[in-house]
């Protein structure tokens, strides 16, 4: 499978218990530093909220992980956010929740369940869809031979990103996963063609 599951867009809800604001938002994110990113403009924006507790979840294997619990009682706040998304079964997704302290103190138990029903709220909110996973590739060939490298590219769907022709030509082009083996096997049995391969995930 080529495909996986994340959510389309940014979503966000308030869940309030005992005083306590629970500002909840989702991201649906590539990588790490697009995660720094929105923490670092949600500490920012909200600079005076007493807690931001997170948790994400990246790759099609779901390897990448880490949950953040950001000054409440270990595993209250970023576990029950990730046990939120896995149970999505969803990927490349950014959940923060945001709290603002209202005086009352909810206890472990409490505050679980505070963060489990923001990140389910915000999650509910969201989008799911599926993305297709892709590869991207840069082709470097002499000029003459640029019929039969487009006539591959079409064939095998790709799509050009970037192209210079000038005497050695360059192309930067995003592939479906399940065809970029195919398309780099025929690319190398024509002459004077490099292929630079790059993994996107």
């Amino acid at each position: 499978m080529d495909t996986y599951f994340s959510i389309k867009q940014e979503t966000q809800t308030i869940y309030k218990e005992k005083g306590s604001k629970f500002l909840a938002f989702a991201f649906p994110v590539q990588n790490e530093q697009a995660i720094k990113e929105h923490l670092s403009a949600l500490r920012k924006k909200y600079y005076d909220a007493t807690h931001h507790c997170y948790a994400y979840l990246l790759g099609k294997e779901k390897k990448v992980f880490r949950a953040k619990d950001d000054g409440e009682p270990n595993g209250t706040a970023g576990l029950p956010i990730l046990n939120q998304i896995r149970s999505k079964e969803i990927t490349n997704v950014l959940v923060v929740v945001v709290r603002y302290f209202g005086g009352a103190k909810l206890g472990a138990s409490g505050l679980i369940n505070a963060y489990k029903t923001a990140s389910a709220e915000v999650l509910a909110q969201a989008e799911v869809v599926e993305k297709i996973i892709t590869q991207t590739l840069q082709i470097h060939f002499d000029y003459y031979l640029t019929n039969e490298v487009m006539k591959l590219i079409k064939e095998n769907e790709a799509i050009i990103e970037q192209q210079t022709f000038e005497d050695r030509c360059k192309i930067c082009l995003r592939i479906r996963e399940k065809q970029y083996d195919n398309l780099v096997k025929h690319l190398r049995e024509l002459k004077n063609v490099e292929v630079l391969t790059e993994s996107w995930l």
